[in-house]
């Protein structure tokens, strides 16, 4: 009597963990297996998988309170250690990515905190969360920061900057353009003033069309 008598499918993309009497005796590929009789399976999938933290307060050095969100791909490569080593294998690895962003923005104040954490962070973040998945089956991919977000009232006074200083822009750059103008004009009145023949002509030139011009001598 064969000890093998239910048959299944394992789809590309997932494991099948083949339990008999209460313990994993087969890690299946992706085809087509047989199955001992008393066996209990469990299907785990293996492709690439996209979360997103909840936001997360963290404190930075100057003691603005500043809530960060990250984006995390990963995927199951240990189907057995993913399922028996911990209930929420993913959790410890958000933990890991929570505890490490706290230890980084702790002496970053909350500017460079925008200006800089998604260049800086998200490396020192992944490096937290693989040390964390390896210990469940979980291969992070990357992590990212995808948005720190200030306070309102902070927000509000940095809007209130950059308005400030679009509008010191604009006013330099009209006071450059009038300086030009006024430097051109008195240069063009010391160049008229050096050649009177070049003024009458600029006044000829300056009459509307078809005025009449009567010239002069003086006795």
């Amino acid at each position: 009597m064969s000890l093998f008598k239910t048959t299944t499918i394992v789809r590309t993309g997932e494991r099948l963990l083949e339990y008999v009497d209460g313990t994993c005796t087969r890690v299946l590929e992706p085809g087509k297996h047989r199955l001992a009789p008393n066996a209990e399976v469990k299907r785990v999938h293996v492709l690439d998988r996209l979360d997103v933290t909840a936001p997360q307060e963290v404190l930075t050095a100057d003691g603005v309170a500043v809530r960060v969100t990250t984006a995390v791909r990963w995927a199951v490569t240990d189907a057995r250690r993913y399922v028996e080593a911990a209930v929420d294998p993913f959790g410890l690895v958000y933990l890991a990515i929570q505890v490490a962003l706290r230890d980084e923005l702790v002496d970053v104040t909350a500017e460079d905190a925008v200006r800089r954490a998604r260049l800086a962070l998200g490396e020192t973040l992944a490096g937290a969360a693989r040390t964390a998945g390896a210990e469940v089956g979980i291969a992070v991919r990357t992590v990212v920061v995808k948005d720190v977000i200030l306070p309102h009232e902070l927000r509000a006074a940095y809007a209130e900057l950059v308005t400030a200083r679009a509008r010191g822009l604009a006013q330099l750059e009209a006071a450059r353009a009038e300086t030009a103008a006024l430097r051109s004009l008195a240069n063009g009145a010391k160049l008229l003033d050096e050649h009177p023949a070049l003024a009458r002509l600029r006044l000829v030139q300056a009459l509307p069309h078809g005025s009449t011009v009567e010239l002069t001598t003086a006795e």
